[in-house]
Formats: C-alpha cells, sequence, structure tokens
C-alpha cells in the first residue's frame, strides 16, 4: 500500500515499530548494566576504572599499544610523567 508520496506506509509502520521494539530494549539493558555497576560499586569496585577496563577490551592489543604510546608522549610532554628511561 502506498500513498502518493510513494511511501509503502506498511513497510514504514513495520520498520518504525521495530526500531521503537529495539529502542525498548536498548534502554532495558542500559538499566541492566547500571545495576550491575551499582553492585560492583556496593562491593567496594572502582565505577569509574571499571568502565575504563570494559572500554580497554573491546579494543586489540595494537589498538591499545598506540594509544598508551601516545597517552604516554602526552604526559611526558607536559610533565606529567617520570623521567623518561634511559636505554
Amino acid at each position: 500500500m502506498s500513498d502518493p508520496g510513494g511511501v509503502a506506509a506498511d513497510q514504514l509502520r513495520a520498520f518504525i515499530e521495530r526500531i521503537e521494539r529495539l529502542e525498548e530494549e536498548k534502554k532495558v539493558i542500559a538499566d541492566d548494566i547500571k545495576d550491575v555497576y551499582a553492585e560492583a560499586k556496593g562491593n567496594g569496585y572502582d565505577v569509574k576504572i571499571l568502565r575504563k577496563v570494559v572500554s580497554l577490551r573491546k579494543k586489540q592489543p595494537h589498538e591499545r599499544e598506540e594509544e598508551e604510546a601516545v597517552l604516554d608522549l602526552y604526559l611526558h610532554a607536559l610533565g606529567m610523567a617520570g623521567a623518561p628511561a634511559e636505554g
């Protein structure tokens, strides 16, 4: 079924309804994740660090190494890191 603008109303409605369902599922999952972080915090874990660990685990080892190298470079340039190792 199409309207004069060439839009298949039934198909469009189906897409919108699927998106709405997925958005609701996403909200439920986000709430579950929030609850897990709250539980971890209640057990003495640092949530900020947990989030960082989760983020790091998503990356490939070479990506992490590259980021660490650039961070180290920037920290040294700002005088925020120890003296560079002498080789």
